[in-house]
């Protein structure tokens, strides 16, 4: 599979539980402490825009950059907000040389290529987020171990703090991989 298709899959699996989730759980706190399904579901909306512009046009403008990370993504359809963000992150990282430009992020420049892999992790992780907080799953497990070994390659010390990622958490080495996904990210599981 190659990366492209990975990250496909990603926004496969969260779509599907982003679907599954009333505008009642939308409410509901999540893994991410202070945050709750609908903060997480922004997060990620705003995320694949800016990874999509920052493949598109080399760098989020300034301007933007505020708005996708902090304001509000959702508007008064939620899920309609993440399925169009996901398509425009999925046409950016599928045109032409995207995997091999070097993209500006607020976190630094890189090839399109690992911007991809940051976004594979998170994206995943957040899925998981969202599905713990409702009641749900991730159900393909394949995935969340591939995005759990991108997260142990990007995810070093200099990433481990307040607002990035809190210290990585202790789990069984034989718990579900979406726990220990969840436990590499810093939640508390």
């Amino acid at each position: 599979m190659n990366e492209l298709q990975l990250l496909e899959r990603v926004v496969d699996e969260t779509t599907r539980v982003i679907d599954h989730v009333s505008d009642a759980e939308m409410a509901n706190p999540s893994p991410c402490e202070g945050w709750a399904v609908r903060d997480v579901v922004n997060h990620i909306t705003g995320g694949a825009t800016m990874f999509a512009l920052s493949v598109e046009q080399g760098k989020v403008p300034d301007d933007e950059i505020g708005r996708l990370m902090g304001g509000d993504n959702l508007g008064d359809d939620p899920k309609g907000a993440w399925g169009v963000a996901a398509k425009h992150a999925l046409a950016a990282f599928d045109s032409p040389g995207a995997l091999d430009k070097i993209v500006t992020l607020p976190f630094g420049d890189m090839p399109g290529s690992v911007a991809l892999s940051i976004a594979v992790f998170d994206v995943l992780t957040h899925a998981v987020d969202i599905a713990s907080a409702t009641g749900q799953q991730v159900q393909d497990v394949d995935l969340l171990e591939t995005a759990l070994a991108m997260g142990q390659q990007m995810v070093g010390p200099e990433l481990r703090q307040p607002g990035v990622f809190d210290p990585e958490q202790p789990v069984a080495a034989d718990a579900p991989a979406e726990i220990r996904l969840l436990a590499f990210a810093g939640r508390r599981v």
